[in-house]
């Protein structure tokens, strides 16, 4: 901080304003929604409470990925900023404690997040939007390259004739409702 009264008042407000354009809480406020809670709670596998509980990860992994800067470090800042706007304890903005939170995040209950918020987002949208009293559905995919580790050269052998040293891929489509584009049938299994 900086010494002047002037400019930590100035420091003061941009803190507020970058955290007003912040989602992360509007993404746990979602999350922890009367009409979601216990949904989500469902969802939720037996943990301890920590720095980054699991819907406060997920919230935080949801703006990162939204955001214009997607590092982990202005993530954790943003966190960390919220804190100390709250009245919490200071925390480090080390980025390994919430690394690691994502990865605890269970695939399951993300899956089951997506499926439910396209499901939800599908019944609400207007027959108008329908073509000819059908909705309709887009496939659309990516692919993604996988490392070249033993397992996944076992489970995810070279085509023959292809070259021993050529990238492995995995693609994963996706079921999109083309009025809205709310993913019906995520990427994964």
């Amino acid at each position: 901080m900086h010494t002047s009264q002037r400019a930590r008042e100035q420091q003061c407000v941009r803190i507020r304003q970058r955290l007003s354009r912040c989602d992360s809480c509007t993404f746990f406020n979602t999350l922890t929604a009367p009409h979601w809670l216990d949904q989500v709670e469902s969802l939720l596998p037996a943990h301890r409470e920590r720095l980054f509980p699991l819907t406060e990860t997920l919230s935080m992994f949801l703006n990162q990925a939204l955001s214009a800067d997607r590092s982990c470090q202005a993530a954790v800042n943003e966190s960390a900023l919220k804190r100390m706007l709250g009245g919490l304890s200071r925390c480090s903005t080390h980025t390994g404690a919430y690394c690691r939170a994502r990865q605890r995040l269970p695939l399951t209950m993300i899956r089951s997040l997506v499926h439910m918020t396209g499901q939800q987002t599908s019944t609400r949208t207007p027959s108008a939007w329908h073509w000819r009293g059908r909705p309709v559905r887009l496939v659309d995919g990516t692919t993604v390259p996988l490392p070249d580790t033993p397992a996944n050269q076992q489970a995810y052998p070279h085509p023959s004739g292809v070259a021993v040293a050529a990238l492995r891929r995995s693609f994963a489509p996706a079921v999109l409702k083309s009025n809205h584009r709310a993913l019906i049938k995520p990427p994964f299994p």
